[in-house]
C-alpha cells in the first residue's frame, strides 16, 4: 500500500514557535482517473460508462439538493445545502443566494473511521527556506502572468530579496524553447516584491512566447544559493499584421509554446485600425472542447461570442462590442497538442495578447 505523504511547516501564529503537519497530494485525480481505476477492476465496465454513471451521479445529487432534499449515501458522503447569512429580524430578507447559499459535504463516520485504521503516513523533511514567487504582473496591462517589453514586471511573493550586485544573485527570464536573459534593470528589490524593466530573450520562431522566472538568492553569506521559481508561464504580447485584404503574412503562430511551428495560426481578419486585445482558449472538460473567443484588456471586461473546437480546422472569431476588430479568422493545426498544453501546464485557460496591425 502506498503511503500519505506530510511535511511539518512553521506555524507562524504560535510562541515559542510549533510546527503543523501538512498533507502533500502526490496527484490529483479526476473524473477519468477514477473510471479507469473502477473499469480495471470490473472489465465488463468501459472506463468511459463509469464516468458517465459518475458524471450522473452529480447531476443527479444537484437536483436532489435543489429540490430541498438532504443526500446521505450510507457509509460514505452525505451533501446538503446549509445558508450563511445574519438576519436583524425574523422576518429581513436572505441576501442573495450566491451570498449564502453553501453547499456541505462530509464523510460519515465509518468511512473515516476505515481511512483511520488503514492510512499509512510517511514523514517528508522540512523546505528550506528558498525564494517562493506568488505572482508576475505587467504594471501597463495590468495584467497577471503577461511578460510585456514596454511594461515593467512586478514580482511579489516571500524571501525575495538578493542583491543585483553579487555575481551569483539575481532575476532570470529564460524562454521555455530558447534564449536566457539575466537581468539587470530594477526597481525597488524587498523580500516581498521585486520590480523588473524586463530584457526578455528573442527565441527561435516568433510564436515561442512562453517564458519562465526565477530568482536566485543567498540569506547568509555563507549560505547555499536557493531558487525560486515561478510555477506559471508568462507570455509576451505577438504581433499580427492583417493586410487591407485581409490575409496576414504566413506564420503568424499564436497559443504556442516551445514548438517548431504553431498550435493555432492567424488566417485573417476585419479591422478599422490597430488594436491590442486578447484571444483566449479555455478547455470544457465536460464537453471534451475547445472554446475560442476574443477579449478586451481588462479582466472581467468585453469578451466576443465563444466558438467551440473540437478537432483541427478553421474558424471565425466575432469581436465585441467597441472593438476595431470585427472579425479573426483562426486555423486550428494541433487540436491534440494544444489541448494537452491548456490542460497541463495552463490550469485549463490559456490567453494571448495580439498587437493587431493595419498592413
Amino acid at each position: 500500500m502506498s503511503t500519505v505523504q506530510w511535511r511539518p511547516y512553521v506555524n507562524a501564529l504560535t510562541t515559542p514557535r510549533s510546527y503543523k503537519p501538512q498533507v502533500i497530494p502526490r496527484d490529483t485525480n479526476g473524473y477519468k482517473k477514477l473510471a479507469k481505476a473502477i473499469s480495471r477492476e470490473n472489465p465488463l465496465w468501459s472506463a468511459d460508462l463509469v464516468e458517465s454513471i459518475i458524471r450522473k451521479k452529480d447531476e443527479k445529487v444537484m437536483e436532489m439538493l435543489l429540490n430541498g432534499d438532504q443526500v446521505s449515501l450510507e457509509n460514505s458522503f452525505t451533501y446538503h445545502i446549509s445558508l450563511a447569512a445574519r438576519l436583524n429580524a425574523p422576518d429581513a430578507p436572505l441576501p442573495s443566494p450566491e451570498e449564502c447559499v453553501r453547499v456541505k459535504v462530509y464523510a460519515a463516520r465509518a468511512f473515516v473511521e476505515e481511512v483511520q485504521q488503514k492510512v499509512q503516513l510517511e514523514r517528508l523533511p522540512p523546505i528550506q527556506k528558498e525564494p517562493v514567487l506568488a505572482g508576475a504582473k505587467d504594471t501597463v496591462f495590468r495584467l497577471s502572468d503577461v511578460l510585456n517589453p514596454d511594461g515593467l514586471l512586478r514580482l511579489s511573493g516571500t524571501d525575495l530579496f538578493f542583491d543585483p550586485e553579487e555575481a551569483d544573485m539575481g532575476c532570470v527570464i529564460e524562454g521555455t524553447r530558447s534564449g536566457k536573459g539575466i537581468q539587470t534593470r530594477f526597481g525597488p528589490i524587498s523580500n516581498s516584491e521585486v520590480l523588473v524593466m524586463p530584457d526578455i530573450p528573442a527565441q527561435d520562431d516568433p510564436w515561442n512566447n512562453e517564458y519562465q522566472v526565477s530568482i536566485n538568492t543567498h540569506y547568509t553569506e555563507h549560505g547555499s544559493l536557493r531558487t525560486g521559481t515561478y510555477a506559471r508561464m508568462l507570455r509576451t504580447p505577438l504581433s499580427v499584421p492583417i493586410t487591407g485584404s485581409g490575409g496576414p503574412p504566413a506564420n503568424v503562430g499564436i497559443l504556442t509554446g516551445k514548438e517548431a511551428s504553431p498550435h493555432v495560426s492567424v488566417t485573417g481578419g476585419s479591422t478599422s485600425a490597430d488594436e491590442t486585445l486578447r484571444i483566449q482558449v479555455i478547455l470544457d472538460a465536460r464537453a471534451d472542447a475547445l472554446l475560442f473567443s476574443l477579449l478586451d484588456m481588462k479582466e472581467d471586461g468585453m469578451a466576443g461570442t465563444a466558438v467551440s473546437i473540437t478537432a483541427n480546422g478553421a474558424v471565425t472569431l466575432q469581436g465585441f462590442s467597441g472593438s476595431a476588430l470585427t472579425s479573426l479568422g483562426i486555423q486550428v493545426n494541433e487540436y491534440a497538442a494544444l489541448k494537452d498544453m491548456i490542460r497541463n501546464n495552463y490550469g485549463d485557460r490559456l490567453v494571448d495578447i495580439l498587437n493587431i496591425e493595419t498592413a
